[in-house]
Parts: C-alpha cells; structure tokens; sequence
C-alpha cells in the first residue's frame, strides 16, 4: 500500500485518537491522530529456514509516537507511523504498546469490523462503551470488543497519579457486520507459569474469551531454561511472538524485551526462556 493510499484509509473504520481531557478541562475539538482498518500486506524483513519464514521485528526498529498524555509505540504501521513492509503479520493488524498518563486516555470514538483485544500491563484502565458497559481492567485481566456494525468507546487512566500501561490488539474479523459484543475476564495467572495459558480462541466454549476469527493467544510467565514447543492449532495459521519482559529463544533467533517474531510455512515452533520471561503468543491465518 502506498503512502497516498494509506492515508485514504484513515477514514475507514477509524480510530479517532483523543486526549482525554484533564481535571477540569473541556473535549478536545478534534482528533491528535487517526487509525484504520484495511487489508494487511506481505510481512516485510522476511527470512526463510529451510520451510519456515520468519519475520523478526527488534524493539528498537517498532514506530514511536510521544504526544506528552500518550506514549506509544507500533510493531505495526498505525496512524502517523507508515512502513510499507510492516502493515500486518497476516490477521494481525495493530500490535501497540501504550503508556497513558495519569487522568488521561482515548476519548469517546468509534470501531467498526475489528477484533479489538486490550492486555493491561499495570494500572487501571477504565472502559466505557456505546453497549453500556462500564469497566475496569487492570493487570492480570483481558478485554475483548467485537466492533462488527459499529460501536463508539473511551479508555481513560482510572488514576490521578500513576501511568496506565497495556497492549492494544487489533485482529481482522473473518465476518464482517457482526453484532457488537464485550466481555473480560479476569486471568489465572498462576497457570501461566511454566506454561502457555490459553487467553483467547475462535470458540466460546473454549478457554479465554473468543473472537470471530481463527485465532488462537496464549500467555506465559516462564522461568530461565524452561523450554516446550508451540504446536500449531491451525493448517495456514502463523505464530506471531512477542515478549513482553527477559528474553527467550524462538527456533534459534534470540529475542529479549518486546522483540517480536513472526513465523509460518510450519506446524510447531520451539521455544526456551534464556532469562526468566513473560511471552504472548499470537497464532492468527496468514491469509
């Protein structure tokens, strides 16, 4: 896609970034930046193993945005950080890692067709929404948000002194028009240890929340040397690898503190924590 016609995009199924207003303050009158939704392309930096590709994506190399309220960085293109090669990791849309300040966040705006998948890091996040749900997520639980026909909401930082940090995850639906839906749960972070909790499926009856998409996340809290391998769930799918804290090794890349790491064209990933580590995993269709 091209500069020219990612621009375009912005107007289609946009995010409306707004600051929220301090103490006292009135609404801004317009939007700071502006998101998207539209179709991924090729992943960019492409290595191939043998059968496997892989796409690495170092912490340091992501798009970096600091509008004072909003501290944010993009592992994918999004709002005014463009690169042609980085517009997805298949279904994988947006993959931003947020710091709010105090009192500040995402004024009212709207969604629509995008699975929207929010992870608090620490803090309080506090959600409001067109359906009429009203909630707090912190660290340890997991919200999801079928935007499907349309929906407007706001996520503001709860508290007056302390940053608010959390994941912002956008996923391609694979049916467009979808009733609007919410839910959170809250996770057992026990069962993350030395394992990969599953946090997020295709299937309500299945554990995590769910999402119209043949996705599969899974969470883990890993001491140094652990190691298991990922058996992929879907014939198609990639494996999209992010590291939230220490460092692991994926295949035979090293990976520490928010690197990611895509890899397809195969059906089980190995993995070891070389520190102790805290991983995402993001298995999503490459097509």
């Amino acid at each position: 896609m091209k500069r020219k016609q990612f621009l375009k995009a912005l107007g289609l199924g946009s995010l409306g970034l707004f600051a929220a207003p301090k103490m006292g303050q009135s609404e801004p009158k317009g939007p700071e930046q502006l998101g998207f939704n539209h179709l991924p392309a090729d992943a960019g930096e492409q290595q191939k193993i043998g059968k496997m590709k892989t796409v690495l994506h170092k912490a340091n190399s992501r798009g970096h945005a600091n509008h004072g309220w909003l501290d944010t960085y993009h592992s994918f293109s999004f709002a005014n950080y463009y690169n042609p090669e980085r517009m997805g990791f298949g279904a994988l849309r947006v993959l931003n890692d947020d710091k709010v300040a105090a009192a500040r966040g995402f004024g009212r705006h709207p969604h629509d067709n995008m699975e929207i998948i929010s992870i608090p890091l620490s803090g309080d996040l506090e959600h409001q929404d067109s359906m009429g749900n009203v909630a707090l997520i912190q660290e340890g639980d997991l919200q999801v948000m079928s935007a499907g026909t349309g929906v407007f909401h706001s996520e503001k930082n709860k508290k007056l002194d302390q940053e608010v940090r959390f994941l912002q995850i956008w996923v391609l639906p694979n049916k467009k028009n979808v009733a609007p839906r919410y839910d959170q749960i809250k996770l057992d972070r026990a069962k993350m240890k030395n394992n990969l909790l599953q946090v997020l499926s295709p299937s309500p009856n299945d554990e995590g929340v769910w999402i119209h998409q043949e996705a599969w996340f899974h969470l883990g809290h890993w001491e140094a040397g652990h190691q298991q391998a990922y058996n992929l769930k879907r014939a198609g799918n990639g494996l999209y690898i992010f590291v939230l804290e220490g460092q692991i090794e994926a295949g035979t890349q090293v990976l520490d503190r928010r690197d990611g790491l895509g890899v397809w064209d195969t059906s089980k990933l190995e993995l070891k924590a070389t520190k102790e580590a805290k991983i995402l995993l993001m298995e999503v269709p490459m097509k």
